[in-house]
């Protein structure tokens, strides 16, 4: 079987390959278009998709403390432990996220909030799509990063 740039499955097909599948869930990596671990060009749901919204998750713990206040990426991890918890309530899974945005406070490095990122993700196939923004601050001056994320169950 073809890999493309990253060693992964499939090449330069509209699917890298059957992982990109979950149920009738599609991740889209065109032809001809930069291909990355992190994330996928598009998603292609069914109508028939149930849809789990995750509202923004910080870097907060159980009792609403935030976790190493000058650390992106305990805060990183800590937001997408939070993450999972809220899919896993909506009976969904990571494996299900089909968008994910991704909010850093002022001009910090998005090197070790990516870093966590691809330790929660690992080998679980193709990512969802991934927007990443820089914004000048979040809800309470101490948080650094803030997700929120879109599941598909098909």
């Amino acid at each position: 079987m073809p890999r493309d740039p990253y060693g992964r499955p499939g090449g330069r097909g509209i699917i890298f390959a059957e992982e990109e599948k979950r149920g009738d869930i599609e991740r889209l990596n065109p032809e001809g278009m930069h291909s990355n671990p992190a994330y996928s060009q598009g998603v292609s749901l069914p109508a028939s998709a149930r849809i789990v919204l995750v509202g923004g998750q910080n870097g907060v713990d159980a009792q609403g403390r935030i976790v190493a206040r000058d650390d992106l990426p305990a805060q990183a991890a800590q937001a997408l432990s939070n993450l999972a918890k809220v899919l896993e309530a909506g009976g969904a899974e990571p494996e299900d996220l089909v968008s994910l945005s991704v909010y850093i406070a002022g001009d910090l490095d998005i090197g070790p909030a990516f870093g966590a990122w691809m330790a929660f993700w690992a080998n679980r196939g193709a990512p969802p799509i991934i927007k990443v923004l820089r914004v000048a601050g979040l809800g309470n001056p101490d948080f650094l990063i803030e997700t929120e994320a879109q599941a598909a169950i098909a």
